[in-house]
Formats: structure tokens, sequence, C-alpha cells
């Protein structure tokens, strides 16, 4: 009987079948397309017998080491808490399983140091490839030449850098289609919640809403343009200081979803009401978007789109084939919480 003490090997079930090791390495863990190359069907057939029995699951870590490539995706997200990464992700996971590989996220907190150690750590483990949705703006790229001066295949999602293949919204379109709605509406006096500073997406939406009032003949108050983290407590605290100014904006461009509902919760505490009072626009469209009391108006991204087009993009640097970034194009939501002006005509 089979020494049942220790994990199956490929030496042990060799031994145990008196073949040669490399006969059966080829059965279990070849090409399935060239078994028949590999043994007779007797031989196969004994073989898969034996590693059902004693249960055999390939060193695949042993594997990637030695062929130096693997079926695994690093993918590196600044933050998993944010709905929108979470979504992106879902739809990353699920191409690649239908493509036969395995991904693994690692939440970077939106920092470079700690995303350069989750990047070298992927790469000790021989990954494919990798998925960077947290790069940031700026000359010094030590991720994307790290990975460039390796040959290791990688793409963008979410955000953008210039030379760098990524799958992605025309961010600063929506942006442009933001201050296109609220200048319709009458709104001049508009303060933007900006979002980081080293993240494209915030910084393409703030470009393409100023520019669209450029084009009007207008400048906004660059003091009404605040910048700060992607979430709610940034918006509720920037929407609190924005609307104790004197005079106060009439209208809030917010480069996210989270920003502009934190803006909404500050509007409340001062007895505002988003629509009636204030004028508030959103970005990204997330689900709750329309569930609010007073529904907000926002700019719907393609996020599961996004994060299956780069996988796309990924598996096609991966096989070596040439590929150009892809694009989407976000639409405007209109809701109550921008109708303001509209109402009162």
């Amino acid at each position: 009987m089979p020494n049942q003490s220790r994990p199956a090997t490929l030496k042990s079930m060799a031994t145990e079948l008196g073949l040669h090791v490399s006969t059966v390495s080829r059965v279990l863990n070849g090409d399935p397309t060239g078994v028949e190359r590999a043994a007779s069907p007797e031989v196969v057939a004994r073989i898969r017998a034996l590693a059902e029995e004693l249960d055999y699951r390939p060193n695949t870590q042993a594997s990637n080491l030695k062929l130096r490539k693997s079926q695994e995706i690093c993918v590196l997200m600044p933050r998993l808490t944010d709905l929108v990464m979470a979504t992106i992700y879902d739809s990353i996971d699920s191409t690649a399983d239908q493509a036969n590989y395995l991904t693994f996220v690692s939440n970077t907190d939106d920092q470079q140091l700690r995303q350069q150690a989750r990047a070298e750590h992927a790469l000790r483990r021989s990954v494919a490839g990798l998925i960077v949705a947290d790069s940031h703006l700026g000359e010094s790229q030590p991720l994307l030449d790290l990975l460039a001066r390796k040959h290791i295949p990688y793409v963008l999602v979410s955000r953008q850098i210039a030379g760098h293949l990524a799958a992605a919204s025309d961010d600063e379109l929506g942006g442009w289609l933001a201050a296109q709605h609220l200048y319709q509406l009458g709104h001049l006096d508009v303060a933007i919640l900006a979002g980081e500073r080293h993240a494209s997406t915030g910084a393409d939406r703030t470009r393409g809403f100023i520019r669209y009032y450029r084009e009007q003949g207008l400048k906004l108050n660059p003091q009404w343009t605040v910048n700060g983290a992607f979430d709610s407590l940034t918006g509720h605290q920037q929407g609190k200081y924005l609307l104790g100014l004197k005079p106060r904006p009439q209208a809030f461009f917010a480069v996210n979803d989270f920003l502009a509902i934190g803006l909404m919760g500050a509007a409340r505490d001062e007895g505002l009401v988003p629509g009636k009072d204030i004028a508030v626009v959103g970005f990204n469209d997330i689900p709750l978007a329309n569930e609010l009391i007073v529904p907000l108006t926002s700019v719907r991204l393609q996020m599961a789109q996004m994060g299956r087009h780069a996988v796309e993009l990924l598996l096609r640097r991966i096989n070596g084939e040439p590929a150009e970034s892809i694009i989407l194009a976000p639409q405007l939501q209109v809701r109550a919480s921008s109708s303001l002006l509209r109402a009162a005509d």
C-alpha cells in the first residue's frame, strides 16, 4: 500500500508505478493535448488512478519558479473599501477566470512604497502579469519602470498615465459633461471637490469641468476647488467648509459619488436641500446614487466593462500581441439633486 504519511509527489508515485518521474510529470502536469505522446493509454490511466487515490496536487509554486510563468494575475488596488474599485476587481476576477487565470488582489492604501513592496512580492511568485489600479501622476514611475525593465506584462485600469496601456474612462469628457449640465441650468458660482491630486481620475474630471466653463468665457474661483481623499467623510468636511463661505457656491461638482454624498450630508446639517437650495453633481453613478432621499445626478462609468477590458489587454500583452488603450465614454445621469434652477423656471 502507498505510504499515506506524506503528501504524494511525482517521485513517490513514479517509484510506486515503476515508471520514470518525467513520464508521470508529463501526464499530470504537462499540456493536456500532449498526453498521448507521454505514455500509452494504459499507463496514463494507471498514473491518473494513483494520483486520484493519493489526492495528488501539483506544486504550482515550484512549477512557476521552474517555468518562470504562472496562471496568476496580481491586481494592485488603492483600497477595496471603495465600491468602484471592488466592482472593477469583481469584473477582472470573473474575466480572468474565464481565461483560466487566477487573480489575487493587494490593497496598497494608495501609497507608492506599499505599492512597490506588494508588486515585488507578486514578482517573486512569477505572476503572469499585473493590473495596476493605483497609479500616481508625476514624472517618477518606479513601479512601471521596474515592470518595463523586467519585461513583466502590465495594464493600468481606471487611472491613466500617458504612454502606458490602460483600460479606463474618458474622465475629462465626464467632467465636461457635468459642467455643461450645470451651466445650462444657469449655475455660474460652482465649487469642485476634486479628490486626490495624484489620481488621474480626479485631475482629469476637474480639468474637463474647468475647461467647459473656460470655453464659455468664464473663469471659476480657484479657491472653491478643494482636494482630498475620495470618501464621504472628506466630502462632509469639505462641504461644511464650502457651505460656510460668504458668499457661498451655488452648485457643486464632486469627482466621485462618495464626496458628493458627504457634501449632501453637510448640506443637511445646514438645513439645505440639494435640488432646492443648492445643486450637486457626482461621478461614477454607484447604485446608491439613485436610492438617496434626493437622488444624485452623476456621471456614469462602465465599471464592469473597464475591468473586463483590462484583463483582455493584459492577455494580449502576455501573448505578445499588439494592444492599444481602451477608453470608454461616460454618460450623465440627471436626477433631482441638480434640478434647482430648472425647477424654478
